[in-house]
């Protein structure tokens, strides 16, 4: 039976970005993905995933800042442009801009506050309903290469990858834990690192985690999104599109360029939270719900009118929350479990991967709102 210093569960955003940390930092570590990195059953596939600094805690914000070094980073090992500059615009009462943009100025992040008058006249394919917050640092993340990218940096400080290796269980205590697979392959592993995003709920149940840390644990609510492309009825001003988040009373909305999920011919269109809830990502179907593609529509067609609206392409994924929406970056003996990351993750993939590899190693902390107990805090508060 094979062994390894460490065996990272979960070849998304968060596993990759770990594997590669451990191994540039000379341990032994294997990364094992159910089916293959970034696969479309997970949360870390596809070209477009929004980067932004603009959140209203101040925390966020600073902690984006930390992320992009770690992106820039990549951009130079990979040699490739993994985010596309848009920038952003937030608006919608719920949204309150001007938070945001307190949270931008404690950083020194560049914003702009505007009017929607003002906003009308340079995004006229946006129809605004408050003032808007444009910060113009926001872009786009292709999910895909990213995870290629982040297992190529992997492998090449000698991380062993296994695909197609699903974990079902993992037993033993720290310094001597053994994976075992669906088809009953083993490893052995002295510390476990758990980033299996929709799948953790499933996985819980069979880690050897102590009672008391799963009893911390808070309520993981794995639901399947649904996005639809737009095409934009000027293709010319496809350069003009920033990316949006739209937050007013019972509705939420986010959208980017769809890059080449869809032919780079639209934008995705989302409603925040609007899939419904699984017992986990094994129990998704991939079906759209009509009501939620109706909502869509009538959505673009009274917000959105740069666009066509009738969906040209649609897609399911899955996003995994905590009910405050704080990541969970904890450890129990030798496992340290990453995420889920409550649909905004991607953005902080780098440093996701710093502080789980800070964590297994011993190394370094954590901040404590992605630990357990004080989630567990902040959730009976709610």
């Amino acid at each position: 039976m094979e062994s390894f210093e460490y065996v990272v569960v979960g070849a998304g955003l968060s596993g990759a970005a770990t594997a590669w940390q451990l191994a540039a930092r000379g341990h032994d570590v294997a990364l094992l993905e159910r089916t293959t990195p970034a696969n479309d059953a997970g949360s870390s596939h596809g070209s477009a995933r929004i980067f932004r600094y603009a959140y209203p805690d101040a925390f966020y914000t600073g902690l984006v800042l930390e992320a992009k070094a770690g992106w820039d980073e990549l951009a130079r090992l990979s040699g490739k442009q993994l985010i596309t500059p848009t920038g952003a615009v937030d608006y919608g009462a719920v949204r309150q801009p001007e938070r945001l943009a307190a949270a931008l100025s404690t950083h020194g992040i560049e914003h702009e506050l505007v009017t929607a008058k003002e906003a009308q006249d340079r995004w006229g394919q946006i129809a605004f309903d408050t003032d808007v917050l444009w910060h113009p640092g926001a872009g786009v993340i292709d999910a895909y290469e990213s995870v290629a990218a982040m297992v190529d940096q992997a492998v090449t400080h000698g991380a062993a990858l296994h695909t197609n290796w699903a974990v079902a269980s993992i037993k033993g205590t720290a310094g001597d834990y053994i994976l075992t697979s669906e088809d009953a392959r083993a490893f052995k592993a002295a510390n476990v690192v758990v980033a299996a995003g929709g799948w953790l709920p499933q996985l819980l149940g069979s880690l050897s985690l102590p009672a008391g840390f799963l009893a911390g644990m808070p309520r993981i609510e794995v639901r399947q999104e649904q996005a639809y492309h737009f095409p934009y009825a000027d293709q010319a001003a496809i350069e003009t599109w920033p990316t949006f988040i739209h937050k007013r009373e019972g509705w939420q909305a986010y959208g980017l360029p769809g890059g080449r999920d869809a032919g780079f011919r639209g934008q995705k269109v989302a409603e925040y939270n609007g899939g419904k809830i699984l017992p986990s990502a094994a129990d998704q179907d991939g079906l759209i719900d009509p009501a939620n593609r109706r909502r869509v529509i009538d959505y673009v067609e009274k917000y959105l009118p740069g666009l066509v609206p009738e969906p040209y392409a649609e897609t399911t994924c899955l996003f995994t929350n905590t009910p405050t929406e704080d990541f969970i970056i904890d450890r129990a003996g030798g496992i340290t479990v990453l995420s889920p990351c409550s649909g905004h993750g991607a953005k902080f993939a780098p440093l996701i991967g710093q502080l789980g590899a800070d964590l297994a190693t011993g190394s370094g902390t954590v901040p404590e709102q992605f630990r357990l107990a004080p989630q567990a805090t902040a959730a009976g508060a709610h």
